[in-house]
């Protein structure tokens, strides 16, 4: 037999024994493989929500020992993962209340209207787990029980749901691939089991179920070998389960990246009805770290705003422009200049006319457009609006956008600029719409993923040392960096659907050499909810060896000394008393060579100019 027949044949027999394992006995079900898959949600779903019930809630009830419900307790979230793929992609908002982080929920829809700010009470397991460990008090055992109750009435949700629809089959495929970018940027970082940190099983048990759900698509060479992948990586999950060590570094790059790109093969060969979302991820990005996965235009207004090159010509123009400000004496690059990466390198700028220093420290506007909200206190949802709000702002630029409208339609370089940029847009005069929209498309093409990090996603195994290597897995793992600050984007804003951006309660003082709590109230001065007072919008990482110095009051002036604030446990470590503080209190541990580990991984994240 010929070498290449003797391949084909192995191929046939490895392909015929995984549709066999997959497939074997379900003929008929995979004809109608949508509601086959559909009624193995349910059949998950179902399983959970008795095992809470008659399991959970009746070792509760029975007062049964800590050790048997921590038991319990884990053992149920290995159930819920076997689904979270399903629950998370098509009831998102209910998922929030099953497996939501701890803090109440605010929508971004709600900072629309501002009479009608609502915060959802935090629910689900993440709370249960709170309530089990490091210790269950049994005094708690009225809220444990009323905790276990919600999250029923919120499975019950899911119930009804998966019990009337059909998923299609392009919608199962795009689900399966988000819950892979979810494995890598929140399962195995610890982000939805702080206390537990049981990430690798429980990726490994989402891992297992997407598995099932894809075998009813393999149709190719490609696609055993996908399943073969995900056998190989679920392997590995079992066999490094120690969350501190977690190689993750070398399971993105060998096995995540992989994965997801043959679940988009899988996609492209998937006939029928497909709605194209406009969301930041884009749904052909094949992997996190694609040079083209992410829409810049995710966040604008409308269609309409979207970013052009005569727009980015004008913006640039405008940008640089004192003549916009009330003095005529600074402009946007005032403050944001380019040549540091679009800070100013000050702690706080000052005030246009005083000459007083102004509250917050200026934020870099490199990748602006990979966020959902603006401002440290994350008050406006667009760029366009973030524009208005310092150009008017009294302190800031002081300037009127009647005046700036005079001033910009009595320039006849500027008329040229506008027309071109405008045409297709119906009121042929300048106005603060296009205006706005200028500066904030000059703004959007200021996107840059181009830092040796993303080349060593991408596959240039030489563009990371190895110590940038172990300061990604501690960034990722031990020191707990990337749950707020989420890989890729490494910024706050929530993965893998990238719709809304976190704030923090981390306690930062008023100085570096204080114990003082900086007064700064943060966003609770936006949306007035206890839970959010001194929190703040978690900013990005990426060019952070650029962009010193640090914190919303720029009381940091080096990486080091702010590793030692959170290595000492915030403000809450230095002594400051904050009740709703959503950092931990207690020191990482880290040691000066994990430190330096770290600070030489982030700045391996300064993009290339």
């Amino acid at each position: 037999m010929k070498n290449s027949d003797k391949i084909l044949t192995s191929f046939l027999v490895i392909f015929g024994i995984i549709l066999f394992s997959c497939n074997h006995g379900k003929q008929e079900q995979i004809e109608n493989k949508e509601q086959t898959i559909t009624d193995s949600v349910l059949s998950q779903v179902n399983t959970f929500y008795s095992f809470v019930e008659d399991t959970f809630q009746a070792a509760v009830k029975k007062n049964a020992t800590q050790e048997d419900l921590q038991r319990i307790f884990l053992k149920s979230r290995i159930l819920y993962k076997k689904f979270e793929w399903a629950s998370t992609y098509f009831m998102g908002v209910n998922t929030q209340m099953v497996n939501g982080a701890p803090v109440p929920e605010v929508e971004n829809a709600d900072l629309l209207d501002p009479n009608y700010m609502r915060a959802i009470a935090p629910s689900g397991l993440q709370v249960i787990e709170e309530l089990l460990f490091p210790f269950y008090d049994t005094g708690k055992k009225e809220e444990l029980l009323e905790q276990l109750n919600l999250l029923l009435r919120n499975v019950g949700y899911y119930r009804d749901y998966f019990s009337d629809h059909s998923l299609a089959d392009w919608r199962i495929l795009d689900g399966a691939k988000l819950e892979i970018f979810r494995i890598l940027t929140l399962g195995i970082t610890g982000y939805d089991n702080p206390l537990t940190l049981h990430s690798m099983k429980e990726s490994a048990s989402s891992l297992k179920s997407l598995e099932t759900v894809l075998c009813y698509y393999v149709k190719s060479k490609a696609d055993t070998q996908l399943l073969e992948t995900i056998d190989s990586a679920i392997s590995y999950l079992q066999q490094h389960v120690d969350f501190n060590t977690f190689p993750r570094a070398y399971f993105i790059t060998h096995f995540g990246n992989k994965i997801s790109s043959g679940i988009t093969d899988m996609q492209y060969r998937i006939n029928g009805f497909k709605v194209h979302y406009n969301r930041l991820l884009n749904q052909d990005a094949r992997t996190l770290f694609d040079s083209n996965a992410y829409n810049e235009n995710a966040f604008t207004p409308g269609q309409k705003f979207y970013t052009t090159r005569e727009k980015i010509k004008l913006g640039k123009r405008l940008f640089s422009d004192p003549h916009l400000s009330g003095t005529g004496m600074r402009s946007c690059a005032s403050c944001h200049i380019p040549d540091k990466a679009f800070t100013d390198g000050l702690s706080t700028n000052t005030n246009i006319h005083s000459g007083k220093s102004l509250p917050r420290n200026t934020p870099t506007l490199l990748n602006v457009a990979l966020q959902s909200n603006f401002f440290y206190d994350m008050r406006v949802l667009t760029l366009e609006g973030q524009a208005h709000d310092v150009l008017t702002n009294p302190d800031e630029m002081d300037g009127s956008m009647e005046d700036i409208i005079a001033y910009l339609s009595q320039d006849s370089t500027y008329q040229k600029l506008f027309s071109k940029a405008y045409s297709d847009w119906k009121n042929p005069e300048i106005d603060s719409s296009k205006i706005l929209n200028a500066l904030a498309s000059y703004d959007r093409s200021l996107t840059k993923l181009n830092s040796r990090f993303d080349q060593f996603m991408r596959g240039d195994s030489t563009a990371l040392s190895s110590q940038e290597i172990d300061g990604f897995n501690l960034f990722m793992g031990k020191a707990k960096c990337a749950t707020c600050h989420f890989m890729p984007l490494f910024n706050g804003l929530l993965p893998p659907k990238f719709v809304s951006s976190e704030a923090e309660v981390i306690g930062v003082p008023i100085s570096k050499n204080d114990t003082l709590l900086d007064p700064d109230l943060g966003w609770y001065n936006t949306i007035g909810i206890p839970a959010y007072k001194h929190a703040f919008k978690t900013t990005t990482v990426r060019n952070i060896s650029r962009t010193a110095p640090y914190m919303h009051n720029g009381i940091y002036d080096s990486l080091e000394e702010v590793m030692v604030f959170y290595n000492n446990g915030g403000g809450v470590g230095m002594g400051i008393e904050m009740p709703n503080a959503t950092l931990a209190e207690d020191s990482l541990q880290l040691t000066d060579v994990e430190i330096d580990a770290i600070i030489a991984f982030m700045k391996s994240l300064d993009s290339s100019r």
